[in-house]
């Protein structure tokens, strides 16, 4: 079958509410029984502001209805995965309205204070995380460079990571006061001891690191990384689609049975306990931290750029 390329955005939402139009975030190429997904805004280290996200779980749909599409890849163009939540790239579009799709509340736009936080959070982070979670078909996060806060919900959530010698991962949201990103997984993904580690002291690790842990399932040179990604990929494909389905479920429902999905529950309204207090003692819900102090004091992939909220 050949390859077919489009953009699956919607650009009407931005172009309405005065936010650039970049065209393209997220583009979708199909190789056989494969979907790539990749996310296109590597001038900003693929930072995820909201017409990526409705972009990415539009391809996700588009590869899950596709009867032909067996296993699907998360990928990020340039030279960074994601370098997190877009905190203020001229694409910024945390003020635009979209319509729900991962939970059934009403939109934050018209909202004010905690309620509209919550909302929006609960849709475009958590929510959008928990659906992209439940795909029926495998998924695998192909990773290079910065894969940080935010990138690190959209690893997380794929069932595979194969990762570059060169990625390195960080979830730096506990200096602002923060227990960790909207999609609290960090128990469950490299288990209880490390997630504190490398919470309380905001540090990166690598992808050797990682593997260790048990987060990624396998890690090799960045040249090798697109062909190794798919290699796997295609291995996968060959096995049957709806057992491959029912598989996923069976481990998606033990690792919800090991308090998973209540844990994270708990841990969300920790979050929005943390911002309330932020707006009630300083300058805003983030503490007084932008990407640019992030940056200077953990390191992220470039100030301004990129962000974790």
């Amino acid at each position: 079958m050949p390859d077919s390329r489009d953009n699956p955005a919607d650009p009407n939402a931005t172009a309405e509410a005065g936010v650039p139009y970049e065209p393209d975030v997220v583009t979708y190429e199909r190789r056989g029984a494969i979907a790539v997904v990749t996310m296109n805004r590597p001038d900003y280290r693929n930072a995820q502001n909201s017409v990526m996200t409705y972009a990415l779980d539009a391809a996700f749909e588009r590869a899950v209805e596709d009867p032909e599409v067996k296993v699907i890849v998360l990928a990020g163009n340039g030279k960074h995965f994601s370098a997190g939540h877009d905190l203020g790239t001229p694409g910024r579009d945390h003020h635009v309205r979209y319509q729900n799709k991962a939970t059934l509340w009403w939109d934050h736009v018209d909202r004010v204070g905690g309620d509209q936080r919550f909302a929006r959070e609960t849709e475009v982070y958590l929510g959008m995380c928990r659906r992209w979670r439940e795909i029926p078909k495998p998924t695998i996060a192909m990773v290079q460079g910065a894969c940080i806060a935010g990138g690190l919900m959209l690893a997380w959530v794929c069932d595979l990571i194969v990762a570059s010698e060169d990625a390195f991962f960080s979830d730096p949201v506990v200096r602002m006061g923060i227990p960790g990103v909207e999609y609290f997984a960090h128990p469950w993904m490299i288990g209880p001891r490390a997630a504190k580690e490398f919470l309380f002291t905001g540090d990166r690790f690598d992808a050797a690191q990682a593997k260790e842990w048990g987060m990624v399932n396998r890690v090799v040179p960045r040249e090798q990384l697109a062909d190794e990604t798919m290699a796997l990929a295609e291995k996968i494909a060959d096995m049957p689609q709806f057992g491959l389905a029912l598989t996923k479920k069976a481990v998606n429902q033990a690792e919800d049975l090991m308090g998973m999905r209540s844990g994270m529950d708990s841990v969300f309204g920790l979050h929005h306990f943390a911002h309330a207090h932020n707006a009630e003692v300083g300058a805003d819900s983030l503490g007084g931290m932008n990407a640019k102090t992030m940056k200077a004091q953990a390191g992220s992939a470039e100030p301004g750029k990129n962000g974790t909220k």
